[in-house]
């Protein structure tokens, strides 16, 4: 199962503050065991909402962009993790273990396949499967 670990905003990410040299070392060496433990398939940290933008569409598809910042920086997102495990318990196991002082860590499980059931017919599984092997073609993945 795969889940995306979303690491929730403050004051100090939304006003631009960088880690300090400790702190990227104490966060490079959980990513490390992350990827060591095999469970870890991407994580970045993400700019201020200031250097975002929003789309929001209405119920004909129209849309409108909203420039950041936004206001509401407890519901704003400063990075994340996709880690693939065995259960919901094992991925809290290691979100425990992430080197955070103060803050709120938000853990969903990516949907799969199954997810979808007779909706997602063979021809869109196999676009999917083709679109993927495009994009790690693309990337290098």
């Amino acid at each position: 199962m795969r889940y995306m670990v979303i690491v929730k905003a403050s004051q100090d990410t939304e006003n631009g503050v960088m880690p300090t040299e400790a702190e990227l070392a104490e966060m490079g060496a959980y990513n490390e065991e992350l990827v060591k433990a095999g469970v870890m398939l991407a994580g970045e940290g993400l700019h201020p909402s200031s250097k975002g933008a929003r789309v929001r569409f209405d119920e004909n598809g129209r849309s409108t962009v909203i420039d950041g910042p936004f206001a509401e920086t407890k519901e704003l997102v400063a990075g994340f993790w996709i880690l693939e495990v065995s259960s919901r318990e094992e991925v809290v196991e290691w979100v425990r273990k992430a080197p955070f002082r103060g803050g709120e860590v938000e853990i969903r499980q990516v949907s799969s396949a199954e997810d979808f059931g007779d909706a997602y017919t063979p021809e869109l599984r196999e676009q999917e499967d083709r679109l993927r092997a495009t994009v790690e073609a693309q990337h290098g993945g």
